[in-house]
């Protein structure tokens, strides 16, 4: 992620960002040689940004290690799928195991990144992502707790604010937690934050400066 020194880029003239352009950003910050893995939804986007060769190994939470970018055409298997059924390729050296033994990589602390969605991050980096907590939600919490608390580092990727206007990045999170302060990183269409004690750091905006996004957050910017 650049900068590292505190400072903020900005990106007046390009953005918001697309889900496909967030994408390549979280591919960008992996190290190369992680295990990662990348949760439902826009998160399964990163599979088809990862450099060649970098060595990162991504693991399905459905029991697949090294799996490669989402398949296509005459590629498709219907019996290879990732979490989130959709129809994926294998890298070679792809191996297969039960589904509990995919867990037990989850909780034991084997996973040094997990890619995941959410509905409100806090500035500490809590985690809500698995109901809004209405009557009629319907809770879909999966193996998100798991790898929230099981991952080494968890980066998120979301809107930054909601159809109504409202941020997804709050001081604190209304909705029902998945993990409490768990998130690193944030990456939205019109910013990228860290996440830790310090609060919440602007590394990059799209889009937007990084005054006009302190205007519309509740959040203190460090």
């Amino acid at each position: 992620m650049t900068p590292r020194d505190g400072g903020c880029v900005e990106h007046p003239d390009r953005g918001p960002l697309s889900k496909v352009e967030m994408a390549a950003l979280v591919a960008r910050d992996i190290e190369p040689g992680s295990f990662v893995n990348l949760g439902i939804g826009q998160p399964t986007l990163v599979a088809d940004h990862l450099p060649a060769g970098s060595g990162i190994v991504l693991h399905t939470e459905n029991g697949m290690l090294n799996m490669g970018p989402a398949a296509t055409g005459d590629q498709v298997d219907p019996d290879l799928t990732n979490a989130g059924k959709q129809p994926v390729t294998e890298l070679p050296g792809a191996s297969y195991f039960h589904q509990a033994d995919s867990f037990a990589m989850m909780r034991g602390g084997h996973l040094d990144v997990c890619v995941l969605g959410a509905f409100q991050v806090s500035a500490s980096g809590d985690l809500a992502n698995w109901s809004t907590g209405a009557d009629d939600a319907i809770p879909a919490v999966g193996e998100a707790m798991d790898l929230a608390m099981g991952a080494k580092q968890v980066f998120v990727m979301m809107s930054l604010f909601a159809k109504d206007g409202t941020p997804k990045l709050v001081p604190s999170c209304t909705f029902p937690l998945t993990g409490v302060a768990c998130v690193s990183r944030v990456y939205t269409d019109v910013a990228t934050f860290e996440l830790g004690e310090h609060g919440a750091r602007v590394v990059e905006t799209f889009g937007i400066t990084r005054d006009a996004l302190a205007a519309r957050l509740e959040v203190d910017l460090a």
